[in-house]
């Protein structure tokens, strides 16, 4: 007994010798807030109804934002790497998107515990506002290949905004640049697929295919090629789970109502489950 008390007070002297070594005067110096800009971040929540559980709906939508600016932030990262063959680095960028889809993922099940009854008392006040709107999520998909030209009209009525994104309707996308390297090693992709119109969605090609087959059988000697496929697949796998827990999610809130943008709702969310980023990763395994 004496000594587990002798141990308790040399733990409070302990603890008591951290927070007296502590910086703790932040009148002229930055604090965890300051750098962090809490007071933004914190207000930044405005719920439009007196339900409770708008706030959950708020906090998971704007979370979800922050981390698909770190998604974009990554992604862009990794195209400029692999335009200029630096593999390693790029993979590593991938390999985050990855961990962060993980945390977008499993904020569906968080969003689940709402009930339809919960969401229908605040639905209403979302007007025709939609998760199908975000041009965080818009620029993910142009990234990743998904060129959709008329996906931008929600975004008309902010002009640079709408130019941010048609200039990245314009730009290959992580793909674009990963067919362009397979060039660049020798492989030989057809011509109609490198000098294609990049605001469009890449259609899976034979002579594509044709070099990850190669790159698959041999990936002692493509080793690096081999890592890429396997990041591009992880991400696109990633997507779809997303995509299906989102589908389910709405699913299980509103049923089969439309969405509050005007879409057919998990009608709209099922179609978009058969988007596919990177076909010939998904065919070479068919054909090995």
């Amino acid at each position: 007994m004496w000594s587990s008390e002798v141990q308790k007070d040399e733990a409070r002297e302990a603890a008591a010798k951290l927070a007296a070594e502590a910086h703790g005067d932040f009148t002229e110096s930055m604090s965890y807030g300051d750098y962090l800009d809490l007071d933004t971040i914190l207000s930044a929540q405005k719920p439009r109804s007196d339900q409770h559980d708008e706030l959950l709906f708020i906090i998971i939508h704007q979370s979800s934002e922050l981390w698909m600016k770190l998604v974009l932030h990554e992604l862009e990262n990794a195209v400029a790497l692999l335009r200029n063959d630096r593999l390693e680095p790029a993979f590593k960028s991938m390999a985050r998107v990855s961990r962060i889809q993980a945390q977008l993922i499993q904020s569906w099940d968080v969003l689940a515990t709402m009930t339809p009854a919960d969401y229908s008392n605040f639905r209403d006040a979302l007007g025709q506002s939609s998760g199908f709107q975000s041009a965080q999520y818009r620029q993910i998909e142009f990234l990743l290949g998904n060129k959709q030209e008329h996906m931008l009209k929600p975004h008309a009525h902010i002009p640079e905004l709408d130019a941010k994104l048609r200039e990245a309707l314009r730009r290959p996308s992580l793909y674009d640049e990963a067919i362009r390297l397979l060039v660049r090693r020798g492989f030989p992709i057809d011509p109609s697929v490198l000098n294609r119109d990049v605001s469009l969605p890449h259609q899976a090609h034979p002579s594509v295919l044709a070099a990850w087959i190669e790159v698959y059988r041999h990936s002692a000697d493509h080793w690096d090629l081999y890592q890429l496929a396997e990041e591009l697949v992880d991400i696109e796998d990633a997507f779809q789970q997303w995509r299906f827990r989102h589908m389910t999610t709405v699913q299980r809130v509103i049923g089969f109502k439309r969405g509050t943008g005007g879409t057919a709702g998990v009608g709209y969310l099922r179609k978009a489950l058969d988007i596919v980023f990177f076909p010939e990763l998904w065919d070479v395994r068919t054909s090995l």
